[in-house]
């Protein structure tokens, strides 16, 4: 017991890829590490983000993360919000002593545009749609209007996942993939547009790659290579259509506003034209021009990217966390070091990884990278530092069981992991998941 607890103890809040490599880093380099998630399970982005029905990829990451959990030396609280709204503060796990805070909450925040009319019905954000189909409380038992003809603003991989699911399970008339840019910069990758690249309306992209093609050529873009990076989509491996929906882009069109009925839903949206202006170092923007366009749809998802939630208990610009611009723990040249502009200092103890330093950049393997390069700089700070703060872990289960809510520790997890694994074999799924919150808990027996 006195050789436990000598090794500092880290709290890590946030259990997605980032927060369970960061564990993994820290218990490798010696370090206990108590971990909150304000989820259940854990698995963050992997659990809830990746499509649902990619269940090798999914499977595989849980096979890491179960060896990962496993060890003696985490110990892991679900179900526990951390945040200035939530069930702890961050500040008061900063007043417990721990050795050092990782933040890689990811990006909890929802960006929007601003424009009039995203207040209608028929509006959303990717993300509590993606949330919604993956089943994770409470979105899972949310309700959402989607209509027949589909605007999806932004033409990356969630893009992708969104208009997958719009074409292949609920089964709308038209998808319409809207973007700044031009073709040559679509951010999506063939692989993801394999399951919907047979639903393409053909025609429509050859008369849209025509309608920007001098708008291209003015910057060096060959249309028809971007043309043909669309179409290798439409590979061996591109599903057969379970659907009539039919996708279409509009390119360099930008948002203007969205349009609303009598009824308080979406007529329609309006988009200015734009233009691409090549910058000095060879990258372009969109620029807008006085021309406008209204597409004919009922319901506008933006796919635009996230940003961290400004209730975190951080300062936060420019819908990230404020990193120190002179780290004095640098890995590769990166900074994972929260700073207060207030103070014009660091926030001591406190360092940030995953989409939680970088909204919406990567995916797991990055998330890895960058929760290992954090456990680099964590270690750096914890060399300079003359005590380790090892009560701070009993300091927290005291706080914790204050709380009127059930704790989800790793053995729930595990008894919960296994009722859903029973549930799938007697009704012949792949997968099955428990809806809401309620039925998790019941399930563990914490009802």
């Amino acid at each position: 017991m006195a050789e436990e607890h000598a090794k500092p103890v880290v709290a890590i809040i946030g259990a997605g890829p980032a927060g369970l490599f960061g564990a993994e880093g820290l218990v490798k380099r010696g370090v206990r590490v108590v971990l909150l998630n304000r989820d259940i399970k854990p698995g963050g982005l992997a659990e809830y983000g990746i499509y649902y029905d990619k269940y090798s990829i999914k499977e595989g990451l849980r096979r890491q993360f179960r060896k990962i959990l496993a060890s003696p030396d985490i110990t892991y609280y679900g179900n526990v919000n951390v945040g200035e709204e939530g069930d702890v503060t961050l500040a008061e796990l900063r007043q417990m002593g721990f050795a050092a805070i990782m933040v890689t909450v990811g990006a909890q925040g929802t960006k929007w545009l601003g424009l009039p009319g995203e207040d209608l019905k028929g509006v959303y954000h990717s993300k509590p749609l993606m949330y919604h189909y993956n089943r994770l409380p409470p979105f899972s038992e949310q309700e959402f209007a989607i209509g027949k003809r589909v605007a999806v603003v932004g033409v990356g991989n969630v893009m992708a996942d969104i208009a997958h699911w719009l074409t292949r399970d609920i089964q709308v008339d038209e998808i319409i993939g809207v973007a700044r840019r031009g073709p040559a910069e679509v951010k999506f990758t063939r692989q993801e547009m394999e399951y919907i690249a047979r639903n393409f309306d053909l025609e429509a992209l050859d008369a849209e790659i025509a309608r920007v093609a001098d708008r291209l050529r003015a910057v060096g873009q060959d249309p028809d290579e971007a043309k043909n990076y669309i179409l290798s989509a439409l590979s061996r491996q591109a599903l057969d259509p379970v659907s009539a929906t039919r996708i279409r882009f509009r390119f360099l069109s930008s948002p203007r506003r969205i349009l609303g009925n009598a009824e308080g839903g979406v007529a329609g949206l309006e988009v200015d034209d734009t233009e691409l202006v090549l910058q000095a170092d060879g990258e372009t923007r969109a620029r807008r021009l006085d021309t406008q366009a209204v597409l004919d749809v009922d319901t506008v998802i933006f796919c635009i990217g996230d940003k961290v939630s400004e209730r975190f208990g951080l300062p936060v610009q420019s819908n990230e966390f404020v990193k120190n611009a002179t780290p004095r723990y640098p890995v590769d040249g990166e900074s994972y070091e929260v700073f207060d502009p207030a103070t014009g200092a660091p926030i001591e103890g406190v360092f940030v990884a995953g989409w939680a330093r970088k909204a919406s950049k990567g995916q797991v393997g990055l998330a890895r990278k960058d929760a290992y390069n954090c456990v680099e700089a964590i270690m750096q700070y914890i060399g300079a530092l003359p005590g380790y703060g090892a009560s701070a872990a009993e300091k927290l289960e005291a706080r914790l069981a204050q709380l009127n809510k059930p704790l989800v520790r790793k053995d729930d997890w595990r008894r919960l992991e296994a009722v859903e694994q029973q549930k799938a074999a007697e009704l012949g799924v792949a997968t099955f998941k428990f809806k809401s919150n309620a039925e998790m808990l019941a399930a563990m027996g914490l009802g």
